[in-house]
């Protein structure tokens, strides 16, 4: 351990976290699989009915603002390495306010990540329903109540995963860090060997380009295909959730965002590719929700167990990323409470597992709720309902904190140029502002002019999640109104704080002792140079 710049024993006013600082780097980089390899599993089938021949330049267009996203994100977690991800940022650059619309989005999104994913990785699972029911299939276990086709046994399962999470969770960080990391690790490579074999065994590269000739889809339908493609890349905000228990933050953040990104991009683009290659796009249907199965059963040799093996690997990525998003909302909750967003209830830290166990408890429960809802959503005999009311809101929350978050990055930029960023993102100009220099990121403008597209997209092209989405939103400004009038605390305005007093309490606390003594001395200098034009 390095030693710190003021010497080994810090002020007392410096003082520790009460998150253990457990996450690695492989850690780091799963938890951002998790939440958003299971989206490309998931969305593959309806992104290339939607695009048709153009399906890779769905994913594409996304993809670029993804990696954007990506960029931005690993500039701000190590910067500001605290739970609380794009809310906390947004906190600090906007305000209260701000900050509270910021956190509520992304909380929708995740609580809807565990009740969506856990549903979508039981229906996997469900594939081996036959095997112990001699023949009958999950969906034939249903309840007709007029309109209401409920699918009881898969909404009984269901829960229990949501429970299983929970408790996963209550337990620790590192117990769902191992998890992830062997589940993951073995999902990757099952992925790697299905698009290794397509490409080698099967694809063909002239049924590519007659998909592009012939099969173009409209300007509308490609504009749809794509904005359901953000769908396949909603999840990076996980990794900078955990950035308050990741050791050496600075160092490891920018890696694992940056490795995802890319991880992320080729594999998407991969199974995009291999899937025109391969088939018709119309084959799809009927095959949304297993697209990669469908894929596995036109190649030689993998085709043979691809049923099997496919709903295993299904099962396994969706399951980790509904896991992070248990991990994420109590993560949030934690830091809005620290800042008087929410109630200092969520704050507190269970003594014996050393997590926000009632964050965790509360926001599994409304995942639960959300969950019975879905599978009481009326619908069409033989189908779910319950996936297409959840895919529905999946994205608001996402494309919505992501836009806060830009701009963000450009009042921070301007607002806190002491605070030492490990990483940039790339293309900066040089601006004077206020006697300090400043870099303006040309990259963050077409981050933020992307990121606006799509959600504009998702409001449009979204039924439940127009509606769902800003009502959530409201009734979270509402909430916050009256826990500030009950607590004597002006309402619409930033309360004051510490900042500076902040972030070399986490800078010490994370060991970037190098950092902290950066940031010391950009405040002595500014102070100084203050000074001077003052007198």
């Amino acid at each position: 351990m390095q030693t710190p710049p003021d010497g080994p024993h810090p002020a007392d006013a410096i003082t520790g976290s009460e998150l253990r600082r457990d996450v690695s780097v492989y850690g780091s980089y799963m938890w951002g699989y998790a939440a958003v390899g299971a989206d490309i599993y998931t969305a593959l089938g309806i992104i290339t009915l939607a695009a048709l021949g153009f399906a890779p330049l769905a994913f594409l267009a996304a993809g670029i603002v993804f990696a954007l996203v990506g960029l931005c994100y690993a500039e701000m977690a190590s910067a500001y390495p605290l739970a609380g991800g794009g809310q906390y940022f947004t906190l600090r650059g906007l305000g209260d306010l701000w900050g509270l619309i910021a956190g509520a989005a992304l909380v929708l999104d995740y609580t809807i990540d565990i009740s969506l994913f856990t549903v979508v990785a039981i229906g996997y699972l469900n594939y081996f329903v036959p095997w112990i029911t001699s023949g009958h299939h999950a969906i034939d276990f249903t309840i007709t109540l007029g309109p209401i086709h409920l699918a009881w046994l898969w909404l009984v399962e269901s829960v229990a995963g949501i429970v299983l999470l929970v408790w996963l969770n209550v337990r620790g960080i590192k117990v769902s860090t191992n998890f992830n990391e062997i589940i993951g690790t073995i999902a990757i490579f099952a992925q790697s060997i299905i698009v290794v074999a397509g490409f080698v065994l099967v694809w063909k590269p002239e049924i590519v380009a007659h998909q592009l000739a012939f099969n173009r889809p409209t300007l509308s339908q490609f504009a749809f295909g794509s904005s359901l493609a953000i769908i396949a890349f909603v999840g990076l905000e996980t990794i900078s959730q955990v950035a308050q228990e990741t050791r050496r933050p600075a160092t490891i953040i920018p890696r694992t965002s940056i490795g995802l990104v890319i991880s992320v991009l080729l594999f998407a683009m991969a199974f995009s590719i291999l899937a025109i290659g391969l088939l018709d796009p119309a084959q799809f249907r009927g095959h949304e929700g297993d697209p990669v199965a469908l894929i596995a059963e036109h190649i030689p040799i993998v085709g043979v167990v691809a049923a099997p093996v496919t709903a295993v690997i299904g099962f396994l990525i969706v399951y980790i990323s509904a896991n992070s998003g248990v991990v994420s909302s109590s993560r949030l909750s934690y830091s809005m409470s620290q800042f008087d967003l929410l109630p200092a209830w969520f704050s507190k830290v269970n003594k014996r597992f050393r997590t926000p166990a009632r964050a965790v408890l509360v926001f599994g429960g409304i995942a639960l709720l959300q969950t019975i809802i879905a599978f009481f959503t009326p619908g069409e005999p033989g189908k779910s309902a319950a996936i297409d009311l959840l895919a529905d809101l999946y994205a608001f929350g996402a494309t919505t904190g992501y836009l806060l978050v830009f701009i963000s990055l450009f009042v921070l930029r301007f607002k806190d140029p002491f605070t030492p960023r490990p990483y940039k993102m790339p293309i900066n100009i040089r601006v004077n502002y206020k006697g300090n220099q400043v870099w303006f990121p040309v990259l963050g403008v077409l981050g933020l002019l992307g990121v606006l597209f799509f959600l504009i997209m998702v409001l449009l092209t979204h039924h439940y999640a127009r509606i769902v989405g800003p009502l959530w939103v409201v009734a979270a400004i509402v909430l916050f109104a009256m826990y500030r009038r009950k607590r004597g605390l002006p309402v619409f305005k930033t309360l004051p704080r510490d900042w500076e007093g902040a972030t070399k309490k986490v800078l010490l606390e994370a060991e970037e002792f190098q950092s902290l003594e950066e940031y010391e001395a950009a405040l002595s200098e500014h102070r100084a140079r203050t000074s001077d034009q003052s007198s």
